[in-house]
């Protein structure tokens, strides 16, 4: 199991958009080579909201501790919100962050920058993919109930 099969897992979601940002693009070049999944049926970027989970291949400025710069190292964001955040990690995600290895691969860690949003991380996920499976579609059902509040489109709705 790897990280290839995780994102053909996430592209398969009712709804999903996904931002994947190559050379040449209007994107700016930091994010070039990396995942961005909305609920997004209509296609479109949404105005309001942040992507669901993220798959990044480098260091951003601020967000270095999982060494992505090394080659073949990629890491799985994923917004679980608050509560699963706990029970996943044994920590309040507002607490000052524990000690640890952020460059340990296949382990659900606190996200190291964007936490105390309720966000997880897991570098190379290998055993941890169906975990990882689970919680993506989680956060997709939870975007798409976002969405809807907004008045969004209903489910299965294509733009």
């Amino acid at each position: 199991m790897s990280m290839d099969l995780l994102l053909r897992t996430i592209r398969t979601f009712d709804g999903v958009l996904e931002l994947a940002p190559r050379e040449g693009d209007a994107y700016p070049e930091i994010a070039w080579g990396d995942h961005f999944f909305y609920y997004a049926p209509s296609g479109e970027v949404p105005q309001h909201g942040q992507p669901y989970a993220t798959v990044v291949t480098k260091n951003y400025p601020g967000d270095t501790l999982c060494g992505l710069d090394h080659p073949g190292r990629r890491r799985l964001n994923i917004h679980v919100g608050r509560a699963a955040f706990a029970d996943l990690t044994g920590e309040d995600p507002r607490a000052d962050p524990a000690p640890r290895d952020y460059t340990a691969t296949d382990v659900v860690l606190p996200h190291p920058v964007h936490r105390a949003g309720g966000w997880i991380a897991i570098t190379n996920p290998a055993a941890t993919t169906p975990l990882a499976s689970r919680l993506l579609l989680e956060a997709h059902g939870k975007a798409r109930a976002r969405a809807q509040r907004r008045g969004g489109p209903a489910p299965g709705a294509r733009g």
